[in-house]
């Protein structure tokens, strides 16, 4: 349930089309839905503006189809990351092939909410103010910089992916700053010695998250170097998120990009 169903809902009572009987059983499930192993929050696209996303590591297809179940049937479009081929063909046995979107190198699948009395299938508009730039440094850091890429789209975000362009040849970087420089918001990501963010923080007057990778050798310390260098990059305007985290780095770029109107 969101803000534009709500108002829905009540226009509706207002006009006589619905009952305050109706309208109180729509609203009955607002805050969270309990099912045996979870408590869906309903209520999540009201306060922060999009719906709760399902984190699939360590879920079954079971647990993770369940909660889907439970977002769809308010009407949302559904997210999860961290998921496996055997979610995906789970969510896609429950909701239909044609509704479900998957990218196997993010690791993340979505499903689009399907109006059952029109057969209507709600595509993702338009949210953002301008574009958002995903930045990777290495083909090895294409499974973070995909989940960034995946999630930023389903929240509504035109998404330009800009790959392999590390501090080892930075004058691959060189050749997108038009791109870079033209972006409302910018994620970064890199593994190794993790410098790439400070460099595009001294290109760019915008915004730039850094995600660290666990991409390395032995001294990297599973992205903990990385984490470290971008903590400590000079370059203003640059901030991090934790390491192999697309998923929050692409949510806080959507909030930075959202329309003031919404």
């Amino acid at each position: 349930m969101d803000k534009a169903r709500i108002k829905d809902l009540l226009d509706r009572v207002s006009r006589g089309d619905a009952s305050v009987e109706e309208a109180l059983e729509a609203l009955a499930s607002l805050p969270f839905r309990q099912l045996e192993d979870a408590s869906v929050d309903t209520h999540r696209s009201l306060r922060l503006g999009y719906p709760e996303v399902i984190f699939g590591e360590r879920k079954t297809p079971d647990q993770v189809v369940r909660i889907a179940a439970a977002l769809f049937a308010g009407g949302n479009n559904v997210l999860a990351t961290r998921i496996t081929t055997q979610h995906v063909d789970a969510l896609s046995a429950r909701f239909g092939a044609d509704l479900v979107s998957h990218d196997p190198v993010a690791r993340c699948v979505s499903v689009r909410a399907c109006d059952v009395a029109t057969g209507r299938t709600e595509g993702v508009s338009d949210h953002g103010v301008g574009r958002i730039a995903i930045v990777s440094a290495g083909t090895s850091d294409l499974p973070v910089a995909k989940e960034a890429a995946f999630v930023a789209r389903a929240l509504g975000n035109n998404v330009e992916e800009i790959v392999d362009v590390g501090v080892a040849g930075v004058h691959r970087l060189l050749h997108f700053k038009e791109a870079l420089r033209e972006a409302f918001v910018l994620i970064v990501v890199a593994g190794m010695e993790g410098a790439l963010p400070s460099v595009v923080g001294g290109l760019v007057s915008r915004p730039v998250i850094a995600v660290p990778t666990s991409v390395g050798y032995g001294a990297s310390f599973g992205g903990l170097a990385a984490l470290l260098a971008m903590l400590n990059s000079c370059a203003p305007g640059v901030t991090v998120v934790n390491i192999d985290n697309g998923f929050g780095a692409a949510y806080a770029a959507s909030l930075i990009n959202r329309k003031p109107e919404e």
